[in-house]
């Protein structure tokens, strides 16, 4: 066993925790607004075990990276700064967390928008929630990885991705209400499956335009006098606003109702021309697209059997989506991925899954 050779001994225990995709509701979360993510067969899976020498020893097998730091030590960089900020936020809490072994194996992809870092805080907190026993639900591991991510990996997030990793499963979507906390699983629309293709044009959320359309829109609600865009339903409301606060605010507020027509039910040809419309504002209003990431998801939206598609995650690189016939989901993606990368990119099918 990896942790054995690496610890000297076997882990305490093991935590799961999968990747996800947003099929719609891009960039409300922060905004109190309403998202539509799912589960990926990708999943992250975390070894915790007892430290001996009052340090805390992270290792990465997918990196090939061990990091060791004193349980005192300032916020660490890369992967270890995900895992040593659900330490903390879980000492802040008032839980006594001692020196820890930790291993990390993980097939959800690092950079395409997929939450990787979700999944490593969930499988982080599950991990050490087993370890000691400690009285902590599904909800409130999300609330602490939000934090966690916040606060010591530098990405002002808000809670969807941390949501979908904890609660989301890969047979539904999950409709969330990111003010309240409701929730609850849709099915998908009949007769359809999603395919998930990486552009091969990685991100870093933190040094990406992220923090600052988060920013945007808070100058946009300050202007506008509401608590949140969540707030507002009629787009025409943000006419006055100077640009480009205009068109983050209409981007948020029709994206929102993107996602509450999808609530009673809808087709899935009406399900893919929402997919559609969201990837048109995201890269129009929002400005989060890249052109390999527009020109991966006009191809997807020309071939047969493809009812939409969009980019997912908070763009600038990462993988797009779409909604597609049952049973011809792996069939598209290749003929897709052909094409795409004939014209000179590395795009890779995530979902289907070869490999999960």
């Amino acid at each position: 066993m990896k942790f054995e050779k690496i610890f000297g001994k076997q882990p305490e225990t093991e935590a799961i925790a999968p990747g996800r995709v947003n099929l719609l509701g891009e960039h409300t979360d922060y905004n109190d607004g309403f998202v539509l993510p799912t589960a990926i067969p990708q999943k992250l899976t975390v070894q915790i075990g007892y430290s001996t020498d009052r340090q805390h020893h992270f290792y990465s097998e997918d990196l090939n990276e061990q990091v060791s730091i004193l349980e005192s030590s300032h916020t660490p960089s890369g992967f270890a700064s995900y895992i040593f900020g659900c330490i903390q936020v879980l000492e802040k809490e008032g839980h006594t967390v001692p020196s820890l072994n930790l291993y990390v194996k993980s097939s959800v992809p690092i950079g395409a928008g997929l939450s990787s870092s979700a999944a490593l805080e969930v499988a982080t907190l599950r991990a050490v929630r087993q370890l000691l026993n400690l009285p902590i639900n599904d909800v409130e591991i999300a609330q602490l990885a939000q934090q966690a991510e916040i606060h010591y990996a530098g990405v002002q997030c808000g809670i969807m991705d941390q949501m979908a990793s904890s609660l989301a499963d890969t047979e539904h979507m999950l409709f969330l209400d990111t003010r309240t906390l409701e929730r609850h699983l849709i099915s998908f629309p009949s007769g359809t499956e999603i395919v998930v293709i990486d552009s091969g044009i990685p991100r870093t959320l933190a040094t990406s335009g992220y923090n600052q359309r988060r920013a945007e829109c808070e100058q946009a609600v300050h202007l506008l006098g509401v608590k949140a865009l969540r707030d507002i339903t009629q787009p025409e409301v943000t006419e006055d606003l100077p640009e480009p606060l205009r068109r983050r605010a209409r981007h948020v507020i029709t994206e929102n109702n993107r996602v509450l027509e999808v609530l009673p039910g809808v087709s899935s040809q009406r399900f893919g021309e929402l997919m559609n419309a969201s990837h048109a504002s995201l890269r129009d209003d929002y400005e989060v697209s890249v052109p390999a990431l527009d020109m991966l998801v006009e191809i997807l939206q020309k071939t047969p059997g493809v009812f939409g598609a969009r980019l997912t995650g908070a763009g600038f690189g990462g993988a797009c989506v779409a909604l597609v016939a049952k049973d011809e989901g792996r069939a598209i993606a290749t003929q897709v991925l052909e094409q795409y990368n004939d014209n000179g990119h590395q795009g890779r099918v995530l979902v289907p899954a070869t490999n999960t």
